[in-house]
């Protein structure tokens, strides 16, 4: 079981590089820009993410993962006037994930956490977050990569170069470690 808390911080780390990747690539206005009134900028969702990180971790297992003080519709207005304070969200919300997952212990997977009441194992907790954060992080990126167009820089294996990243997973050893580790 500590390989699965090992596991699922990379998987999470992954994905945090991800959404950073992409919004590297943007101008600081691009970060606010919505298709429609509908549909959410990446400022938007790094807003949405965060909020959701900070209530489900905070005091992770010992309150309801659905805090009080957590207003989620207001997660879904953009509160950032600039990248400088949309990153400061991201990585106040990234670091009470890791600080929470860091702390747990392979004992603590099997307890139940309560998310609006609904009990969940610990494991059960951290997969439904697994799941939830790389979805938003995809909306994210796709944002990214329409808003760049032909000048978008691939954050996984380029068009036409499966067969080279292949040829280099294929020339080492057979190990055991994380698909992320050789990124």
């Amino acid at each position: 079981m500590e390989d699965y808390l090992e596991s699922v911080k990379k998987q999470f780390l992954y994905y945090k590089m991800l959404g950073e990747k992409a919004m590297d690539q943007l101008q600081e206005e691009q970060l606010f820009w919505q298709y429609n009134s509908e549909s959410n900028s990446i400022a938007i969702l790094v807003n949405h993410i965060t909020g959701n990180m900070l209530s489900r971790f905070t005091d992770f297992l010992t309150t309801d993962g659905e805090k009080p003080w957590r207003n989620r519709d207001a997660e879904f207005v953009n509160p950032f006037h600039n990248k400088g304070e949309l990153m400061e969200r991201w990585n106040t919300g990234w670091s009470c994930l890791m600080n929470a997952l860091n702390q747990l212990k392979k004992e603590d997977l099997e307890q139940i956490v309560y998310i609006r009441n609904d009990g969940h194992t610990v494991t059960e907790a951290i997969n439904r977050q697994l799941a939830h954060y790389p979805y938003h992080i995809g909306q994210l990126v796709l944002i990214a990569k329409m808003l760049q167009n032909e000048h978008w820089k691939t954050l996984s294996i380029a068009r036409n170069q499966s067969a080279d990243y292949n040829n280099r997973k294929f020339s080492q050893d057979k190990d055991r470690r994380h698909f992320t580790e050789d990124l």
